[in-house]
């Protein structure tokens, strides 16, 4: 049985105290992108280690002689995915399905979505934070560039969103 979405008040007040609880309890705030950036760091040790034992950028992951896989960034990426896998169970609405629009080839959908992706980590790392590290968790502690960046993030959507709505309709 498919049920319906969750109210987005009732969502939005569950992100807010999950985001209390994480600075609360961690001392930080969410964020998603150094969490892939950590299992890069850890895949390029596990097939070179020599390599990453010799760069300068590497080699400071493992100064503390800790896993970069047990940072609190990539648990919480795992976390994210096993929620949204239990999520998407529990709602009846765990299947493999591509969102698009009927006019557009799978292929070119999922083109532009590998496109968007690269183009969000790349500025991600640019800007030292995704929406979450840096607009969510820097609002909530009211730091101006907190908002600077929601306003960018929701500026540069509403731009770009003109330019890519045929691929939608």
């Amino acid at each position: 049985m498919k049920r319906k979405y969750m109210n987005p008040y009732l969502a939005g007040v569950l992100l807010g105290l999950v985001l209390l609880s994480a600075m609360f309890f961690s001392g930080r705030g969410l964020g998603a992108s150094g969490g892939l950036k950590y299992a890069v760091v850890a895949a390029v040790e596990a097939v070179d280690h020599e390599h990453a034992m010799e760069s300068s950028y590497y080699r400071k992951y493992f100064e503390n002689g800790e896993n970069p896989l047990k940072n609190w960034l990539a648990l919480e990426v795992l976390g994210m995915f096993l929620g949204g896998f239990i999520s998407g169970g529990l709602s009846g609405r765990l299947k493999f399905k591509i969102e698009k629009s009927p006019n557009i080839t799978n292929g070119k959908r999922l083109f532009f979505a590998f496109l968007g992706g690269l183009f969000f980590v790349y500025g991600a790392q640019l800007a030292r934070g995704c929406t979450s590290g840096a607009a969510l968790s820097g609002m909530a502690v009211l730091s101006v560039a907190g908002f600077m960046t929601m306003i960018g993030i929701f500026g540069s959507a509403y731009l770009f969103a003109w330019f890519f709505r045929k691929l939608w309709i």
